[in-house]
């Protein structure tokens, strides 16, 4: 009974030996694949017990595991959509294939790293047919509020190179300064002239004309303006007249006072900005707070346009498209316009080595990894998305070449303790001789 548990013994050995082997040869060969994790071999014995003053050896049987939650090295690419993950998380991905199937939305797959590119449809694909999966955003750059704990709402990430986009004009800021010297007894009262462009809902040019008029008095200053919006869409009518009237105090001398309603839009104190509707709809125009300094102005003797922003864009062609650390796929125009068009959240669970390993570096969650849970770049346990980048394999090649000399080793001595137990049951047959 000895003996033949030290050969049993032995031949657990051996297969517990080429078990590693196995694991070290997948290591070795995938040490340059992007993405790998590298699998751990580790030994458990095996008892059996005493009984009666005999020892039986029980052997060694083995448990291999995917070390998931290591990460590899970051190198930097030349290709904007290629991805990694500085810290924890996973991107998620589907396969290309599941996508024209009729049986519902793609399984849904992570990833630590892909190199994306645009396939003849658009999509960002990798070269195993791996596809990016995001939420798509509103026109208007914002993402809306989706679950968190489902890949439902999520979409293969579609960029349309080709495509021409603009976006209308919805808000401006004034940033002007108006001659205090106008408004006293005895100047020409001349008006100031400016014009602003913006764009339509087509994404045509067109312009608000101001004109500031100065309320000249008969003696001392005034220090009031009669402000004109007129769109040139609308046949240069007027949309909007505004009195506004200037400090000149020591403290807040130049800052506007009042904002009078004439016509158009009510002006809103707390936010220093009113309303009003050009042929295309609504654009708000911040002129400036109540004793503010940022705005409308009236000081010394110079009309100076400071400061004129505005949103809104030109029709333009799409010339590339990049993800920022927070998941945020952003579209570049010629035009030099940005737009958001997906976000691509970063998906964690609680046993990120529970999960089943597939092929081409993509994992499945599990009931031994725990519910997965779509998180934010850069927020709760999540790492930043890193875009010019691509994560090396976890793999150590010194370190597992030794492992194999290691195994070697073990495994012949394996091998001896059952050339040993043949030598011994062949003298136990002689003994009959």
């Amino acid at each position: 009974m000895t003996i033949s548990s030290s050969l049993n013994s032995g031949i657990s050995a051996l297969t517990a030996n080429a078990n590693r082997l196995a694991s070290i040869s997948d290591n070795i060969a995938n040490s340059s694949t992007f993405g790998y994790k590298r699998v751990q071999t580790d030994f458990l014995s095996m008892v059996n017990g005493t009984s009666g003053g005999t020892y039986s050896a029980g052997g060694v049987r083995t448990t291999t595991q995917r070390l998931i939650d290591q990460r590899g090295s970051l190198v930097t690419t030349s290709n904007a959509t290629d991805l990694a993950i500085r810290g924890r998380g996973m991107l998620p991905v589907a396969r290309l294939a599941e996508l024209g199937n009729q049986n519902g939305s793609p399984q849904m797959m992570l990833t630590t790293t892909g190199s994306f590119r645009t396939n003849a449809n658009g999509q960002l694909v990798t070269d195993s047919g791996l596809v990016l999966l995001g939420w798509p955003a509103l026109p208007d750059g914002t993402v809306p509020n989706f679950p968190r704990d489902t890949s439902e709402g999520m979409e293969p990430v579609q960029i349309n190179i080709n495509q021409l986009s603009g976006s209308p004009t919805t808000r401006m800021t004034l940033g002007v300064n108006l001659p205090a010297t106008d408004t006293t007894a005895g100047s020409a009262g001349d008006s100031q002239q400016l014009s602003i462009e913006y764009f339509d809902n087509l994404g045509v040019s067109e312009n608000i004309n101001v004109e500031f008029v100065p309320t000249v008095p008969a003696t001392g200053s005034s220090n009031e303006w009669r402000m004109l919006l007129r769109d040139s869409a609308s046949g240069n009518a007027v949309v909007g007249e505004y009195t506004l009237g200037f400090n000149d105090s020591r403290t807040a001398g130049g800052t506007l006072a009042s904002v009078t309603t004439v016509s158009g839009g009510p002006y809103n104190a707390s936010s220093g900005s009113l309303v009003v509707n050009v042929a295309g709809g609504p654009i708000e125009i911040n002129v400036g707070q109540i004793g503010d300094a940022p705005g409308m102005t009236q000081l010394s003797d110079r009309f100076a346009p400071v400061s004129i922003s505005k949103d809104g864009s030109a029709v333009g062609s799409m010339t590339r498209v990049e993800v920022d650390e927070k998941g945020f796929v952003h579209a570049f125009f010629d035009t030099g316009a940005t737009r958001t068009i997906y976000k691509v959240p970063l998906v964690d669970l609680p046993n990120p080595n529970g999960m089943i390993a597939m092929d081409q570096q993509t994992y499945a969650p599990s009931l031994q990894s725990g519910s997965f849970f779509l998180w934010d770049a850069g927020e709760g346990p999540t790492g930043d998305l890193v875009s010019y980048a691509r994560e090396e394999s976890t793999t150590d090649v010194a370190g597992e070449l030794t492992a194999m000399i290691q195994t070697q080793r073990a495994y012949s001595s394996s091998a001896k303790v059952i050339q040993t137990v043949d030598e011994m049951l062949q003298e136990t047959t002689n003994i009959k001789r």
